[in-house]
């Protein structure tokens, strides 16, 4: 089993153009569309499998992309997976994330409350949360929907000040 704790995210509005849902939906976003509560996996630039959080009601088509986590079981795996790696390069940034759990297309639609994966709430404490903007992107960059534990080792970037 490989687990962690989440230290940055990005929301994703259906109505924004950076949404995968702006344009409508197609069968490879359909599990965007769906009931908060699921997995919408797809694979960003034919390279990396990445992983969202479907948030809202059915047809809203948002989500909250999981880009960061701090480790907190099956270290070695998460390693043997990524071909090594320590600390931050682990799992920050949510191709290393994806690829160091072992996420990939056959979680799409997935139930985030039964598994195979799962996201419940935090356990011990978590300090101040940074707002920013997303990164990575092209479309709405302005809008502040990026969020991290400001204090984490974990995240993938630091917002500019």
């Amino acid at each position: 089993m490989v687990a962690g704790r989440v230290v940055e995210t990005e929301a994703y509005l259906g109505a924004e153009p950076a949404c995968h849902a702006y344009r409508g939906r197609t069968e490879s976003n359909a599990a965007l569309f769906g009931e908060g509560g699921r997995a919408y996996v797809y694979l960003s630039y034919g390279v990396h499998w990445l992983f969202t959080a479907v948030c809202g009601k059915a047809g809203d088509g948002c989500g909250v992309l999981i880009r960061a986590i701090e480790p907190t079981d099956g270290v070695p795996l998460m390693r043997a997976r990524r071909g090594g790696g320590r600390g931050r390069e682990l799992t920050s940034g949510p191709g290393r994330l994806t690829q160091a759990l072992g996420i990939g297309r056959s979680q799409n639609g997935a139930a985030l409350s039964d598994g195979p994966l799962t996201i419940g709430a935090a356990s011990g404490p978590t300090g101040p949360v940074t707002v920013s903007r997303r990164i990575g992107i092209s479309k709405a960059i302005h809008l502040p929907l990026r969020f991290y534990l400001t204090h984490s080792h974990h995240v993938s970037r630091r917002a500019r000040t």
